[in-house]
């Protein structure tokens, strides 16, 4: 299959990363990837069965893989065997990081553990992600991860058939967030152990990173804890406790959704200036004369005649004509998308150009961060197959001749 050529600046060009993953986890390196870095996926002969997981199937592999995988060399590599061991332990000496995204501990049951991969390069860096982390009694714990957002207290069970409790639409938080979390320690990691010439053991559980995500929210509770003579609300409520994150938001008026002509927006004018320059632009001084509100942090909260004449007004534009009444007037609002119709938002498509099925498979998102000026970062391989790399990673990266190659398909490295 011919793959349209990727452009974009190669940040990461000279980094390599060994991996040996399953399923969602290996999200770590797809953006060391996505800036260039050679990342080596290293898979038993029977594959990574992330493949078949999840929907959609594009082309007869699933979405999942496409995306999580992309830019990605893949070996087979049986690790069970002596000469799969020693192979693995000489690309690992050849390479900044190791990563085990599985069960914690997986890498150590092969004999590939920290301290002998250490004992092969010193300066290697080892990033362990799970969905409970190395410690702690749920360590062991099966989970997918839906679970993370559970525990972390981000997603709640909607009433589903006959009442009984059913997993809402949600944005998947630990999955997403973990792998970003690594990533930033990694690049940190390999920038130390390139200056002191020692590595490290990194490891990020995906609940930990799904609840430090919703810091706010946990952070709100825990300070409400103290006294309220010590900890008191916005002065603008007149130091009332509200509800932690958003949740204290339900009341509001001048930071709302409301409908409009063809959709929703979301009105956030809660500074004064913003709020008089909507009233004042819209020929409504009554409006900020009634309610001027505060100069910081008002919602106008409770204040239904209010909300109801603001529904009235949103509801005669559509929310294209309310962006650009806001660009013109400096309002506050936004538009209201789904993932369905984010695609045809102007500033999505000036941001996110979609990355080509012509050379992904699927159509992708791109590297949401770019540098000023440059094309954005983009990878050029699609998500592998099992071992469609092996003998290119041996020779390019090992040295490996025909010999060698064939030594260690005799001996059962490559799987059966």
């Amino acid at each position: 299959m011919t793959h349209a050529p990727a452009e974009g600046t190669r940040l990461l060009a000279g980094l390599r990363v060994i991996e040996c993953s399953m399923l969602g986890p290996g999200a770590v390196s797809t953006p060391l990837a996505d800036l260039g870095a050679d990342v080596i996926k290293v898979e038993p002969p029977s594959g990574d069965y992330i493949r078949s997981m999840s929907w959609p199937i594009v082309e007869g592999r699933s979405l999942l893989h496409l995306h999580i995988s992309r830019g990605k060399r893949s070996i087979v590599l049986d690790l069970r065997t002596e000469a799969g061991r020693e192979t693995f332990l000489e690309l690992a000496a050849r390479a900044d990081v190791v990563v085990e995204a599985m069960r914690p501990g997986g890498m150590d049951r092969r004999g590939l553990g920290y301290a002998k991969l250490r004992e092969a390069n010193p300066k290697v860096v080892m990033f362990t992600i799970s969905g409970y982390g190395m410690t702690g009694p749920y360590r062991d714990l099966p989970s997918h991860g839906i679970a993370y957002d559970a525990w972390a207290g981000t997603v709640a069970p909607v009433p589903g058939p006959d009442g009984l409790p059913s997993i809402p639409d949600h944005t998947s938080i630990g999955i997403t967030a973990g792998p970003l979390f690594g990533t930033a320690a990694i690049l940190a990691a390999v920038l130390r152990a390139r200056e002191t010439g020692q590595g490290c053991h990194l490891e990020v559980a995906q609940s930990d990173a799904a609840a430090a995500f919703d810091w706010l929210r946990s952070e709100t509770h825990r300070a409400y804890t103290r006294p309220e003579d010590e900890v008191t609300g916005n002065p603008t409520d007149d130091y009332e406790r509200r509800p932690p994150g958003t949740g204290g938001m339900e009341e509001g008026v001048r930071y709302q959704f409301y409908a409009s002509k063809d959709g929703h927006v979301i009105f956030m004018a809660s500074e004064q200036k913003f709020w008089k320059n909507f009233c004042e632009a819209l020929g409504r001084n009554d409006l900020y004369e009634a309610n001027p509100g505060a100069k910081l942090a008002d919602h106008a909260r409770g204040n239904l005649p209010l909300r109801h004449e603001l529904a009235a007004i949103f509801a005669t534009r559509t929310t294209n004509e309310w962006v650009e009444f806001g660009l013109a007037h400096d309002v506050p609002l936004g538009p209201v998308n789904t993932p369905e119709t984010i695609a045809a938002d102007p500033q999505f498509t000036d941001r996110m150009p979609w990355q080509p099925a012509a050379r992904l498979v699927a159509e992708q998102l791109p590297f949401p961060v770019r540098v000023v000026g440059e094309i954005p970062p983009a990878t050029a391989r699609p998500a592998p197959d099992p071992g469609q790399h092996t003998e290119e990673i041996l020779r390019d990266v090992l040295g490996y001749d025909e010999q060698r190659l064939t030594a260690l398909r005799d001996s059962g490295a490559f799987g059966s």
